[in-house]
């Protein structure tokens, strides 16, 4: 056969493999308001960058009919390319080839590209939009799925994952994703769940819909399982983009730095007046976040899961951190159990990736009662204790308002080896709040005074006395467990001179195997 010939045929298989499914299934897709598995890619990566692997695999079944139905690239599409100029490695599975369902060979050209980009220290982006395994496979589609999720166990830590959800994913394919870093979900076209509608209605009797089952607002605010919800697949490439620029290659290369605009001394005087005078009034710890870091901007993750706790990214002076803060606005920024694991899980990724924590504290303690107490709040609580003590990475924690108990103790304390501890004049830091302290202080005297009046009084007396002896920043700075007491206006410039001093830091844990987090 001539060259020429040879040409042809070469092209006329890549434009096989790139029609997926077939034109009809592609205007399927497009009639949901769904991209194909390549037109996400092309979105998702910068202009003419992407590199394809595995083209022409095809799967090896012959049972049930499938030796006479085969498609170029199998259902994934899978390879590398840049983002923002920086190497990344993708899979993009496509819903118009079997309905995106996973095969032996499928799972092998996923493992590829993982291994490669664990090889390279590269991220991982993995695009889900799959029907499950491949029935006609059997434990052949089941082994696949097993060797992806063992790939993602050995890059966790190691190189950043993220997995966008834009169709269905469902069974054993919802694993993968919930091993990664960060999950996307996008609005009315995504969903996930361990067993469908009609599993959950056999066996339970339950009647649920997908959507409310296993939609991305579900997942976004109940279960906490997907980290982002995206209006549509175009915004959820545009978030994968935006959250790459605040996250290193890999767990040995610091976060990219970036050219800063915004002056490091720039000082904001509404920090001074923003947190009401009564304790127990909320504000919005949001309005803080956005005036001290660079060009207010702030990427937050989780934003509809426990919202008493806000996590997310931010750069101060071009420097990427993560930053975890107590919310007032929401059950006063109390510390449960979802806001324990939410915090907890962003820490240690920040850790495993060399990006700083900072710490706004405004919490008045666990939150009590038997829902808490039952649902294990000892042992969530003590996955955020771990996280912030295992940590190795530069520490950063500013007292806003109040710290008390065992909660001043896990976000992020001198004694939990935080690096550059500061807080606010108005910074209240004790056992407990005034009101519980004289309580238990004073019982025996308060249950003696009969008059109304004159018990009211003697405990307003009494708060006071306790305000002015324990509950300001100066008892614990006169331990030296606050290193300075600063103008709430001076926040941004004394956080950016800290993480400078703290560029050079080193610290280690003993030597071990892994630790043995409180699960």
């Amino acid at each position: 056969m001539p060259i020429s010939e040879k040409i042809k045929e070469l092209m006329e298989k890549r434009e096989e493999a790139r029609l997926g499914g077939g034109k009809s299934r592609i205007e399927a897709q497009h009639s949901k308001g769904k991209l194909t598995a390549r037109e996400r890619i092309e979105l998702l990566l910068d202009d003419g960058s992407f590199e394809e692997f595995d083209m022409f695999v095809t799967h090896r079944t012959t049972d049930f009919g499938l030796d006479k139905k085969s498609y170029l690239s199998d259902g994934v599409v899978t390879g590398y390319g840049t983002i923002d100029g920086r190497l990344v490695y993708v899979f993009s599975q496509d819903f118009t080839v079997f309905g995106g369902s996973l095969s032996e060979t499928y799972a092998q050209k996923i493992c590829k590209i993982m291994d490669k980009a664990l090889k390279m220290g590269a991220p991982v982006i993995g695009i889900n939009d799959s029907g499950g395994a491949r029935i006609q496979e059997g434990v052949r589609s089941l082994a696949g799925y097993a060797d992806i999720f063992q790939k993602n166990i050995l890059a966790s830590g190691v190189i950043p994952q993220i997995s966008a959800i834009f169709g269905p994913c469902a069974g054993g394919a919802v694993y993968s994703p919930a091993l990664t870093d960060f999950t996307i979900m996008s609005k009315g076209s995504s969903y996930m769940f361990v067993t469908g509608p009609k599993v959950v209605k056999t066996v339970t009797g339950e009647v649920v819909t997908e959507e409310e089952l296993g939609g991305a607002m579900i997942h976004a605010s109940k279960s906490g399982v997907t980290h982002f919800v995206a209006e549509n697949e175009e915004e959820g490439i545009m978030l994968i983009r935006k959250l790459l620029s605040y996250l290193p290659q890999n767990n040995l290369e610091d976060p990219p730095v970036i050219q800063c605009d915004d002056p490091i001394d720039r000082v904001d005087d509404f920090l001074n007046e923003v947190i009401p005078e009564n304790p127990n009034k909320p504000y919005d710890v949001k309005d803080i976040i956005h005036s001290i870091v660079d060009n207010n901007e702030f990427l937050e993750v989780q934003r509809y899961y426990a919202p008493n706790i806000v996590i997310g990214f931010a750069r101060f002076n071009g420097m990427p951190v993560g930053i975890v803060a107590n919310q007032p606005n929401y059950l006063a920024g109390v510390l449960d159990i979802n806001a324990s694991r939410k915090a907890g899980r962003f820490v240690r990724f920040c850790d495993a990736f060399n990006i700083p924590v900072v710490t706004l504290v405004d919490v008045p303690g666990f939150l009590p009662g038997t829902a808490q107490e039952y649902g294990g709040i000892i042992l969530h609580g003590a996955k955020l204790l771990f996280a912030y003590g295992e940590a190795t990475v530069p520490k950063i924690t500013i007292i806003l308002r109040k710290a008390y108990g065992g909660a001043y103790d896990v976000m992020g304390s001198k004694h939990l080896r935080g690096d550059i501890n500061y807080a606010w004049p108005i910074a209240e830091i004790a056992v407990m709040g005034p009101r519980g302290a004289i309580e238990v202080l004073h019982n025996k005297e308060i249950s003696k005074i009969e008059d109304d009046a004159e018990r009211s009084q003697f405990i307003l007396q009494k708060e006071k006395e306790y305000k002015d002896k324990f509950a300001n920043p100066y008892v614990a700075a006169k331990y030296g467990y606050i290193d300075d007491v600063i103008e709430p206006r001076n926040t941004r410039f004394r956080i950016i001179r800290a993480l400078q001093s703290l560029s050079t830091k080193k610290d280690t844990n003993p030597p071990k195997k892994h630790s043995n987090i409180p699960l």
